[in-house]
């Protein structure tokens, strides 16, 4: 995936606030709600909600209110994301949504909105390759003897993942069909109990993101294998990515965002774009996702992000395809 690129202008953006206005113009007007709704549409722990809980502090000190994250989570993010579609577009319901719940899962729901009508795009948060990693009883030490494994064991290892659709399910998927093996997907209410289960070796395999899986394989309760990003993580330098393992074009990256319902004002959208931009310029959340494994694509306007937004539908169509990914 090619992302956009408006880091090196993420600067120069809070301070003019994205459109040349005054940085301090910010604070000119109170904020139209008495506290702000930022959902996450997973449960906690999870990279969404650790995203959430990371930006919400700075913003609730632009915007000079209260900014409460709230975890809607289930069928595969999209109660939450459903849930803010059609909230009132009054700027004072957010979603920190991935593209999970706004590009991907249209294609294998039958859902009661499209996410990328009924959401406007504010703000690029963070985008992150994914781990595939095992219970470090899992007589692997990379992907080939993991898949050999599986191939002389057929129905002892099966793939976790925080939901039917979401990006670890479609590696998982996509593991499978270039690895020519039969895994069995146990898809979970979240990427936090899916790991929790993998760590107890209730299931062996999963894929995380890097934000998400770092803390549990410096303590050793996980052991990673390779990467799916197109260069190797910055978190994990040691790990090869899957097309260094020899499979071809297996790239999978889970990117975040802040989504508002569709009509909230020009207005609203530029100061809230610039109210995350600078939560994201602080030097201790920028060094967080930075630790986190984060690519270095965040902040921008609200228009390069929802020209981002268009531009990943088709991608992640052709990705569900070719991965034969069904809903359980």
């Amino acid at each position: 995936m090619q992302p956009f690129q408006p880091a090196t202008r993420l600067a120069a953006l809070v301070l003019a606030a994205t459109f040349g206005a005054p940085a301090v113009a910010l604070a000119a007007e109170p904020y139209p709600c008495a506290n702000l709704r930022l959902v996450s549409p997973y449960p906690p722990g999870g990279t969404t909600d650790i995203l959430a809980r990371l930006i919400s502090p700075s913003m609730q000190q632009t915007l000079g209110v209260p900014v409460i994250v709230d975890n809607k989570a289930g069928a595969s993010s999209n109660i939450g994301t459903e849930f803010v579609a059609r909230a009132q577009a009054d700027g004072c319901t957010l979603l920190l949504g991935n593209n999970t719940g706004v590009v991907i899962n249209r294609n294998l729901y039958a859902l009661r909105i499209d996410p990328v009508k009924d959401l406007r795009p504010v703000a690029y948060v963070a985008a992150m390759p994914l781990v595939l990693y095992v219970n470090p009883k899992v007589p692997a030490g990379n992907v080939r003897e993991l898949l050999d494994l599986v191939k002389r064991k057929p129905g002892t290892y099966n793939f976790a993942s925080g939901g039917s659709g979401s990006p670890q399910h479609l590696a998982g998927e996509l593991l499978k069909l270039q690895g020519n093996v039969e895994m069995l997907h146990i898809p979970y209410k979240g990427q936090g109990p899916a790991m929790t289960d993998v760590i107890a070796g209730q299931v062996q395999i999963a894929f995380e993101t890097t934000a998400a899986l770092l803390p549990q394989a410096q303590a050793g309760r996980v052991k990673p294998l390779a990467t799916t990003g197109s260069t190797r993580a910055d978190a994990f330098p040691e790990l090869p990515t899957l097309m260094e393992a020899g499979f071809k074009d297996f790239e999978v990256t889970n990117w975040y965002g802040v989504f508002a319902p569709a009509g909230l004002p020009d207005a609203l959208t530029t100061r809230l774009n610039a109210a995350i931009n600078t939560a994201l310029a602080s030097p201790q959340v920028s060094a967080k996702l930075a630790e986190l494994g984060s690519a270095k694509v965040a902040g921008g306007s609200a228009q390069d992000f929802a020209g981002f937004v268009q531009a990943e539908v088709p991608r992640w169509e052709d990705v569900v395809k070719r991965s034969n990914a069904k809903v359980d």
